[in-house]
């Protein structure tokens, strides 16, 4: 049987998946996106876009309509229990987009998959990918699916399938680190807690941490370490979190809770982006603690700039080799995201008493010091990893 044939194989339509596929369809570069689940999960784990992720997906034309359906905030604030720490402003970031975007993942991808419909483009959903063979002129790759079983011939594979990722198992790229120690229960609840709509909290309590982010819908999402917990954590359990780490003064009852689930973190890098003809995008090449929110931003620009380049290898005849500045920028960029994850969740799990005391009074001493205020709004905001998403016009051919 003649194989199908198509420029760009991308697999998974998660939010990398589907913002590269926009990419392409805008520039008109046929691809194939396939997904193994039949319908989008209606859950999420990632709730937050940010300013530089905006500015790449603002260049999909879907910013106006994530913002018509998110919560802006302009401000992060590190607490201990009810007494303030640090605040982080948004507000004033060199971006047209100087805030922190709410909004859980399953609408991001909403958006993002009607945008690509409305383009023109779509999704082969229930479709599994089985085999990967690459070869010096192409991949050739098994799809299944309840109808149909088909050898698709691309000229480029594109790994947005996750941390379990079958592009990358078959391009042999190591994806080196390890499961962390820490597990994390998250829930998103319902609950009478007007004041604390305007910010995005990091608690730090002797129990642990405690996020606490308001989503557009009224709801708050919560995301605590703990040492154990139940697949699905119940609401008494996540009630009792609020109750030891969140703020002392006016205990907080949880309404309603809307689901709940538990995870472990992994902290792990992918050795290269890419092995010929097999590209590594998102969690298929990098993941790690969610503190900062930082997983799914590095994910979308991790498309956005990928994109580019492969619209101008495919439909402006650039050299293949273009495509080898893709890791030698977005992998730094990845390595510095870990780097801040790895910090802010080694920071918040503290238990010693002597390094607590030591950690709040260096935050402190940031929420008194302007120009490290700024940094760190930098850093979360991804602002200040913009020079690892180029402008592709001054990359040579």
């Amino acid at each position: 049987m003649k194989a199908e044939e198509t420029p760009i194989l991308i697999a998974g339509a998660g939010p990398t998946g589907l913002a590269l596929a926009i990419v392409l369809q805008q520039a008109g570069i046929p691809h194939l996106l396939i997904e193994r689940a039949t319908e989008r999960c209606a859950l999420s784990r990632a709730a937050v876009i940010h300013a530089h992720t905006l500015e790449a997906l603002d260049q999909l034309g879907v910013t106006e309509d994530l913002e018509k359906h998110g919560l802006a905030l302009d401000r992060f604030t590190f607490r201990d229990r009810g007494r303030e720490l640090t605040r982080i402003e948004f507000g004033k970031l060199p971006s047209r987009f100087a805030r922190l975007l709410m909004i859980p993942q399953n609408i991001t991808e909403d958006i993002l998959e009607r945008r690509l419909v409305e383009l023109g483009g779509k999704i082969w959903r229930g479709a599994e990918l089985v085999g990967v063979n690459p070869d010096a002129s192409g991949v050739t790759a098994l799809i299944s699916s309840a109808e149909k079983h088909v050898t698709v011939r691309a000229q480029y594979a594109i790994g947005a399938d996750g941390m379990h990722s079958l592009v990358r198992k078959a391009s042999g790229i190591k994806f080196d680190g390890a499961q962390l120690a820490e597990t994390f229960a998250l829930a998103d609840i319902v609950a009478d807690w007007p004041e604390q709509r305007r910010e995005v909290s990091l608690f730090l309590a002797e129990q642990g941490m405690l996020v606490v982010a308001p989503l557009p819908d009224g709801k708050f999402r919560l995301v605590a370490a703990v040492d154990q917990a139940d697949d699905l954590p119940g609401l008494d359990f996540m009630q009792s979190i609020l109750n030891d780490r969140g703020p002392a003064t006016r205990p907080v009852r949880i309404e309603r809770m809307e689901w709940s689930s538990r995870f472990h973190i992994h902290h792990r890098l992918a050795e290269h982006y890419r092995a010929g003809r097999l590209l590594l995008m998102g969690d298929a090449a990098h993941v790690h603690s969610p503190a900062g929110g930082q997983g799914m931003n590095t994910g979308l620009v991790d498309a956005f700039t990928l994109g580019q380049m492969l619209v101008r290898v495919i439909g402006n005849g650039a050299p293949d080799a273009i495509l080898d500045n893709y890791e030698a920028y977005r992998r730094p960029a990845a390595a510095k995201v870990l780097a801040l994850a790895g910090r802010l969740t080694k920071a918040a799990t503290l238990r010693s008493p002597v390094l607590r005391a030591v950690r709040n009074a260096a935050l402190l001493s940031i929420g008194h010091t302007h120009h490290a205020r700024t940094m760190l709004a930098m850093n979360l905001s991804g602002i200040a990893r913009r020079r690892f998403a180029p402008d592709l016009h001054a990359l040579p051919l």
